[in-house]
C-alpha cells in the first residue's frame, strides 16, 4: 500500500472526513502533518501544493488535493488503484 500523508489542523471537519474515508479504504497508517502547530510546516505545504486549505493529501508521490478531490477519486474508482 502506498504511503499516505495528510496535512491537517486540529479543528478541521474535512480533515476528519478524509481520514475516515481513507480508513474505510483500508488505510491503517498515515502520516499526519499538523500545520496549525508549526508555521514552517504550513509554508512547506503551500510550497508543495500551491494551496492554503487543509486537508492536503498525498498518496505516494501523487498530490490528491483536498477532501473533495479525494471523494471524486473514490467515486470514480481511481482511489483504490492509487492506494495499491
Amino acid at each position: 500500500m502506498q504511503k499516505v500523508v495528510i496535512y491537517s489542523k486540529q479543528v478541521c471537519p474535512y480533515c476528519t472526513l478524509a481520514k475516515n474515508l481513507l480508513k474505510q479504504k483500508g488505510v491503517t497508517q498515515f502520516e499526519e502533518i499538523r500545520i496549525d502547530t508549526n508555521e514552517q510546516l504550513k509554508q512547506d505545504m503551500v510550497a508543495k501544493t500551491n494551496r492554503t486549505t487543509v486537508p492536503q493529501i498525498f498518496i505516494g508521490t501523487t498530490h490528491v488535493g483536498g477532501f473533495d478531490d479525494l471523494t471524486k477519486l473514490n467515486q470514480s474508482g481511481k482511489l483504490d488503484q492509487l492506494l495499491q
